[in-house]
């Protein structure tokens, strides 16, 4: 059974940056592409950041791109978020998800990211 851990999460202030973590216990990590998703209070849960199972090709959501840093270490079996110039309206539950037989199908329990004013 495949499980995704994030950790990282917690307070911070305005202008701030967090580091998140998802390690994952994917026999084969690697072959796996990963994504970071996040859902607001009283929000949908919407797309953040995915990366390819190599690392070589990555995506972001426009509200994110020149923020946040997705990136990935296979030999660790973890994939990192890296935020930086938080501000209120990156609060939110930041999941980390892959994909094992179609679309996003795999989930992690969650992290809270609190970014005060």
């Amino acid at each position: 059974q495949v499980q995704l851990v994030e950790s990282g999460g917690g307070l911070v202030q305005a202008g701030g940056s967090l580091r998140l973590s998802c390690a994952a216990s994917l026999r084969i990590f690697s072959s796996y592409p990963m994504g970071w998703f996040r859902q607001p209070p009283g929000k949908e849960r919407e797309f953040v950041a995915a990366i390819n199972w190599s690392g070589t090709k990555t995506y972001y959501a426009d509200s994110v791109k020149g923020r946040f840093t997705i990136s990935r270490d296979n030999a660790k079996n973890t994939t990192y978020l890296h935020m930086n110039s938080l501000n209120p309206e990156d609060t939110a539950i930041y999941y980390c998800s892959t994909i094992i037989d179609s679309t996003w199908d795999t989930w992690g329990q969650g992290t809270q990211v609190t970014v005060s004013s």
